[in-house]
C-alpha cells in the first residue's frame, strides 16, 4: 500500500508510521508524511495513494479541506483525531474509520481490517468524478458518462451532452474509481452499461457494442461471454 499520512505532532505521525509498518510489514510499498493541509493536496495532487491517515486540527486548519477538494473515492482515508465529537460530521464523507486519540496498536488493526475486508469498486458512493484542469479541480457527474477510452496515460470521457473531457489518469485507475455498471470491454474501452443499445456478433468470433449514442465500440474475445451474461440478465 502507498500510505500518506497527515499529521501535524510529528511524535503522533511516527508512532502511525511505526504500527503501521509493524502490522503490514511487507504491503507496505511507501508511506510519506505531511503536516499541513497545503502539502496534503499538492502531494495528492500528483500522487496515487491506497490509504490516508488524516489529523481533522492541522495546525488550525480543518482537516475535513482535504476531503472537500480532492477525489477520495480512489483511496481508503482513516481519520486520526482527539475531537471525537466531530465523529458525526466526519462519516458524511467516504471514510473507513475513526480513531479517536489517544489509540493503541490493536485499534490500528482492527482499522486495517476493515479496509482488507471492503471492496473499494463495489461499495462506490461517489456521484463525480474529479479532473484536474490546469490549476483548477473541475467535478463531472458520473451517471452522465457514457463510455471511456484510454489515450496512453489520459483517459477520454465522453459525456451525455456529446462533450469529451480528458482524465489526468490513466484507464486502470480511473476504473478503480467507477460503480459496477461500467464495464471493461476491450483493453481500450470501458462503457456504462445503463447506455448500452445491442451487442453485434460478427463474423470471425468478433463481436461490438452499440451504445445509445450509436457508437460502435469493439467487444474483446475474452470478455464476450462476461458482457452477453450481463446483457442478458
Amino acid at each position: 500500500m502507498k500510505i500518506l499520512i497527515v499529521e501535524d505532532e510529528p511524535v503522533v505521525a511516527k508512532r502511525i508510521e511505526r504500527l503501521t509498518k509493524e502490522i503490514l510489514d511487507k504491503r507496505v510499498i511507501s508511506i510519506k508524511k505531511v503536516t499541513t493541509l497545503k502539502e496534503a493536496k499538492s502531494y495528492l495532487m500528483l500522487q496515487q495513494i491506497d490509504l490516508l491517515f488524516l489529523d481533522l486540527n492541522l495546525k488550525g486548519k480543518d482537516g475535513f479541506d482535504v476531503l472537500d477538494n480532492i477525489q477520495a473515492d480512489s483511496f481508503y482515508t482513516i481519520i486520526i483525531s482527539a475531537y471525537n465529537e466531530r465523529a458525526i460530521k466526519a462519516f458524511n464523507y467516504p471514510i473507513f474509520d475513526f480513531i479517536e486519540k489517544p489509540f493503541d496498536k490493536d485499534r490500528l488493526i482492527k482499522a486495517f481490517e476493515k479496509v482488507n475486508n471492503f471492496d473499494l469498486k463495489n461499495n462506490f458512493t461517489s456521484k463525480f468524478l474529479s479532473l484536474k484542469m490546469n490549476s483548477e479541480i473541475r467535478l463531472v457527474e458520473i451517471d452522465k458518462i457514457i463510455y471511456l477510452k484510454g489515450a496512453g496515460v489520459y483517459s477520454e470521457l465522453f459525456l451525455v451532452d456529446e462533450k469529451k473531457v480528458l482524465h489526468h489518469q490513466n484507464l486502470e485507475k480511473v476504473n478503480l474509481l467507477l460503480p459496477t455498471n461500467f464495464v471493461r470491454v476491450h483493453k481500450s474501452y470501458i462503457v456504462n452499461f445503463y447506455f448500452v443499445q445491442k451487442i453485434i456478433i460478427h463474423g470471425g468470433s468478433k463481436y461490438s457494442i452499440k451504445l445509445i449514442n450509436d457508437v460502435i465500440l469493439p467487444i474483446s474475445r475474452n470478455r464476450y461471454s462476461k458482457i452477453k451474461n450481463m446483457f442478458e440478465q
